[in-house]
């Protein structure tokens, strides 16, 4: 598990250090720093994957995220000429990584030095037990794609979810990893047990269709592999009804679907990434997500999450509150732009969060627009 991140002359960040538990949750206004955590992140990942790390450099594009230039990548007013990453994990493990600055560069800084342990490249964050979901997701499709590789071999959904509903033809069959993710209502569907109506199913289908229910009632998936054309077929139906196209039940179950499965389906040490989770769901569909990403890091996930949803983070709250995760395993940070001589930086607050639920502070702009508006809805109208 990360257990903090330092960086340097990246983007929006001239000198920051960041906690990091269990739980993550990174809050702002828009363009304030927060997706530049994550693609630090990501840029290590994707380097390692094309094969620049450890020796040659830092990819600034790739599959995972597009930077840009190497003046993109640097912090305007950087006084040095080099992006720095600092990670430590548990154990203190630790990677230092520094990356030549060039303006020449377009896509590959070159390496300045890295300090690494024997133990950095068998992190999470460079092999299969990971998941990253961006904010733009694949919306409802007829048919969704097939990858024997990056589903069987590398255990991935994909960044957009597009491999959500094969992996759940692969696996939906294997029982979830983390028991205390079942979802109470879920019953024992096999034959061999139908009489047994207070069992439950700890299959990962069964658990995904209960979580699902909690998004849109009663939801129940169909899945069929098109082999022939490397598609697969998703189809949703309610209860006792026909099935219905993915195209015909709306953009929150598609986005909500692999954020869902991926919590179900990852074992202790994983780390999951995850962008806007709340995107396309009610507010009652972003409480549950909340608390079932504070399930999944009560279990041993590390969740990471950038959000601007007081709903999710109130499905955490009320996760901390019930006794489901530890208070000390949640980390709230809170990005926003000041002023300083004549130039804007970022400045990253991070409130706590008490046995109870409740946070000791209130920065301006934290999840506060709420209350902002209630108190303008008090006073008397203007008449005209």
């Amino acid at each position: 598990m990360i257990t903090s991140l330092h960086l340097l002359n990246f983007k929006p960040f001239a000198n920051q250090l960041l906690e990091f538990k269990k739980l993550t949750l990174f809050s702002g206004l828009n363009s304030t720093g927060k997706s530049s955590v994550m693609q630090s992140l990501l840029l290590l990942r994707q380097s390692y994957q094309q094969g620049l790390l450890p020796e040659k450099g830092l990819a600034l594009n790739g599959d995972f995220v597009n930077v840009g230039t190497a003046q993109d990548a640097l912090f305007e007013g950087a006084k040095d000429d080099f992006i720095g990453f600092n990670i430590v994990w548990e154990n203190n493990i630790e990677g230092v990584w520094r990356f030549k600055y060039d303006k020449e560069v377009v896509d590959v800084l070159n390496i300045a030095s890295e300090k690494v342990t024997s133990e950095v490249y068998k992190s999470n964050l460079f092999g299969n037990n990971f998941h990253y979901l961006q904010a733009e997701r694949i919306g409802p499709r007829s048919f969704n794609e097939m990858s024997d590789y990056q589903v069987r071999q590398l255990n991935q959904l994909g960044i957009k979810g597009e491999y959500a509903a094969h992996f759940l033809a692969i696996n939906g069959r294997k029982v979830i990893p983390n028991s205390s993710l079942s979802h109470p209502e879920v019953k024992l569907k096999t034959q061999r047990q139908k009489d047994q109506s207070t069992a439950q199913s700890m299959d990962l289908i069964d658990q995904v269709e209960a979580w699902m229910g909690e998004i849109s009632p009663g939801t129940r998936l169909k899945i069929d592999a098109k082999s022939d054309v490397d598609l697969m077929c998703f189809q949703y139906s309610y209860g006792d009804s026909n099935p219905y196209r993915a195209t015909n039940v709306g953009f929150g179950i598609s986005y909500t679907l692999p954020i869902i499965v991926a919590a179900l389906a990852s074992p202790p040490s994983t780390m999951i990434l995850i962008e806007n989770p709340e995107a396309h769901l009610h507010p009652k569909g972003q409480v549950k997500i909340g608390e079932l990403l504070a399930l999944a890091a009560s279990g041993g996930v590390q969740v990471v999450i950038e959000t601007h949803s007081d709903h999710v983070l109130n499905g955490i709250r009320l996760a901390v509150h019930a006794g489901k995760i530890d208070p000390k395993d949640v980390q709230l940070h809170y990005f926003q732009r000041q002023k300083q001589e004549e130039q804007m930086i970022t400045d990253v607050v991070s409130p706590k969060i008490d046995r109870n639920g409740r946070i000791d502070r209130w920065p301006d702009g934290f999840f506060d627009e709420w209350d902002n508006s209630l108190e303008i809805l008090l006073e008397p109208a203007v008449e005209e």
